[in-house]
């Protein structure tokens, strides 16, 4: 089968800011029935929707935006990921870094804006 062209496909997670994330977890475990997967500083909860993640957080302190979800698409190679879009005129507003070594794999993620101005991400986790 030929290689497809470069393209985002599959959503690796999703950011909902919550004003409670205790309050917010309870409800998305308790009353819907999402499995938890995970806590994690500072604040974070993580869910399990069928093979998408599912972050619950607070509003970052002192942010003006109003923002209340993030895309994270997930890449196997975030640098060459992120090379595409940016050959294609998308301005990434926090380049590909590590924020975080897990037992078992790395996260990488590259914060961008699409179009209008909502917040988007590529997101990959090489495994260690």
């Amino acid at each position: 089968m030929p290689d497809q062209p470069f393209g985002l496909r599959r959503i690796h997670q999703i950011l909902v800011v919550v004003q409670d994330v205790d309050r917010a977890t309870a409800f998305y475990r308790d009353i819907l029935g999402i499995p938890l997967l995970f806590r994690a500083p500072p604040g974070l909860a993580f869910f399990d929707c069928a093979g998408v993640r599912l972050m619950l957080a607070p509003q970052e302190a002192g942010s003006e935006e109003s923002h209340t979800s993030i895309l994270y698409f997930g890449v196997d190679d975030i640098a060459a990921a992120a090379a595409e879009l940016k050959a294609r005129q998308v301005v990434f507003e926090e380049a590909p870094h590590l924020v975080a070594k897990l037992p078992d794999r790395e996260v990488w993620i590259g914060l961008f804006r699409d179009s209008e101005g909502n917040r988007m991400a590529l997101m990959s986790e090489p495994v260690t």
